[in-house]
């Protein structure tokens, strides 16, 4: 495996990837059902604070220190968790949590395909995975959904965290890229 290790290794890159990591994983086992007594509602504190403030904050410095790609991704995303966290538990319509829940799968979307390392595409990627299924639950009334939505969370959230601590522990961030064999063609 390859140790590309340069990218997003500046420490708001990996303070940014641990608040989403541990944020993502908190509300997607919220949404799982896997521990039991554990649900989404119990990820509005980490939700709040380590995921809209920290991750906020992060994007912040990440963009005063002129990191762009990094900044976008955090401030937006720290708006989405705050947003997410100060309005659980208010009265809204399935459709109106469904339409919030989407247009944020399009934030997701634009970082997943904006570029950057081939791990913060994943995790964004999982993460409108996730966001889709969980507005489509929404409009649609479907637990099924729902817990799918929150598994896509929780596997954005494994990918952030080891970003970051890869980052940290100088641990392989990049897929090995396979050599073509002479005289074979991409059509086989």
């Amino acid at each position: 495996m390859d140790n590309d290790v340069s990218a997003g290794s500046s420490t708001t890159s990996i303070a940014g990837r641990l608040a989403l990591g541990v944020t993502l994983l908190a509300f997607g086992l919220g949404y799982t059902d896997l521990i039991d007594g554990v649900t989404a509602a119990d990820a509005v504190s980490v939700a709040h604070y380590i995921g809209g403030v920290a991750l906020f904050l992060a994007g912040l410095l990440a963009l005063r220190d002129g990191d762009a790609a990094t900044g976008t991704a955090c401030t937006v995303l720290g708006a989405f968790w705050f947003t997410w966290a100060v309005s659980a538990g208010t009265q809204a319509s399935d459709n109106a949590a469904g339409l919030f829940l989407l247009l944020f799968a399009l934030v997701a979307l634009s970082l997943a395909v904006a570029g950057g390392d081939q791990l913060g595409r994943a995790a964004h990627g999982l993460f409108c995975v996730g966001l889709v299924l969980m507005a489509v639950a929404r409009f649609a009334d479907s637990d099924g959904l729902t817990k799918a939505g929150g598994w896509f969370a929780v596997a954005a959230g494994a990918v952030s965290w080891y970003a970051a601590t890869a980052a940290l522990a100088h641990w392989p961030t990049a897929l090995p890229r396979r050599a073509a064999r002479p005289g074979v063609t991409a059509t086989g």
